[in-house]
């Protein structure tokens, strides 16, 4: 099936990548795109129009609609290309710019979980709606450990023509140890059913060639099994150098955060500070003028009181007070005579004017 396919193509990657710079003219890269198209496509439904028929559409609607939540994601920018158009293009774009970013595997993560949209997008019997997806999701991992050179000009990306796959990388012939050790046998069988008309040293000499060549085959596996486990190790390491790099950025941005929220604590509070001291110093102003003008109306109650009559009524006279208050009686008195004899005379004309049919005998 083409997961295996792709398994396959993945392993063929890997290993270009250990010689070579992996781009756009890499034949491993251009197989491995075209299995991954066929996948992404497999049983796609098509796009509904008004009158009620299916128009053929590209994974590119399935990848806006499953991996937009994906954080700090390529959506937009691909979207805002002006050199890629149609959704074929952007597909292939996106592919190249995620491999670019080494995160190929986390967005079909993301789309495979979300399950709704996966199942509004393709049929029953899709490679996407089965448990092969999440098996390929696993695999595609091992594409972080290679750093890809692409160029997103446009120019082969909106090419109208089907990716096509060529099998014959994955056809290769492997011969299994039965049937090494069934050729040994039948390398022996013919060595002594033809010794009889071999000399010795014919005998000999094919005998040391296949020795030397099984010795020769023996280590070739035992150096590419070493290989293997090599590059293994090297892809984990590498992609477990790159999570804790992103962890450590994490952490670092959010070190960077809390450090300017401990800032503009400290601004906050050394603002609400000067507010508090200013407000205390302007409540002991207050409190200071309260307490004179508490002394002042004490002060005042206390003169109220002693001009009071009942005050002076219950002291003792003495000949000076008797003095002033008799001065100030004589006073009073000679105003009230005063103003009565001011009003005497000028009542006097006044009624002489107004009676003047009196006359004196």
């Amino acid at each position: 099936t083409l997961s295996f396919v792709c398994r396959f193509s993945v392993k063929t990657l890997l290993d270009r990548s250990c010689f070579e710079t992996i781009d756009d003219s890499s034949t491993e890269f251009i197989n491995f795109v075209s299995i991954l198209e066929h996948i992404l496509n497999h049983r796609l439904k098509g796009q509904t129009t008004w009158f009620g028929y299916e128009s053929p559409r590209s994974f590119w609607d399935y990848i806006k609609a499953a991996c937009g939540k994906v954080p700090h994601n390529c959506i937009r920018s691909i979207e805002s290309m002006e050199n890629v158009r149609s959704s074929r293009a952007k597909g292939r774009a996106w592919i190249r710019v995620v491999l670019m970013e080494k995160r190929l595997s986390e967005y079909m993560s993301s789309a495979l979980r979300d399950f709704k949209t996966t199942r509004r997008c393709y049929e029953d019997g899709a490679i996407m709606l089965g448990e092969e997806a999440g098996l390929l999701a696993d695999t595609l991992i091992g594409l972080n450990t290679i750093d890809f050179s692409f160029c997103l000009k446009g120019e082969g990306l909106d090419s109208s023509c089907p990716a096509v796959i060529d099998y014959t990388p994955y056809l290769k012939f492997t011969q299994s140890a039965d049937s090494i050790s069934s050729d040994e046998e039948e390398m022996r069988t013919l060595g002594s059913s033809g010794s009889e008309s071999s000399s010795p040293d014919k005998t000999a000499t094919a005998a040391s060639i296949f020795t030397e060549q099984s010795n020769l085959v023996s280590k070739c596996k035992r150096f590419e099994q070493k290989y293997r486990v090599a590059l293994e190790q090297k892809g984990y390491l590498e992609e477990l150098v790159r999570l804790r790099e992103a962890q450590l950025s994490a952490a670092v941005s959010h070190n960077k955060a809390l450090q300017r929220n401990l800032a503009d604590t400290h601004l906050s509070h050394a603002l609400e500070k000067e507010q508090l001291e200013f407000i205390i110093l302007e409540l002991q102003d207050q409190l200071k003028s309260f307490q004179s003008l508490e002394q002042l109306s004490a002060d005042m109650s206390l003169s109220q009181t002693s001009l009071e009559p009942s005050h002076t009524l219950n002291k003792e006279e003495t000949p000076s007070l008797r003095g002033l208050c008799g001065s100030l009686t004589s006073v009073a008195s000679y105003k009230s005579l005063a103003s009565l004899k001011s009003s005497e005379c000028l009542v006097s004309p006044a009624t002489e004017i107004s009676s003047p049919g009196i006359t004196p005998s």
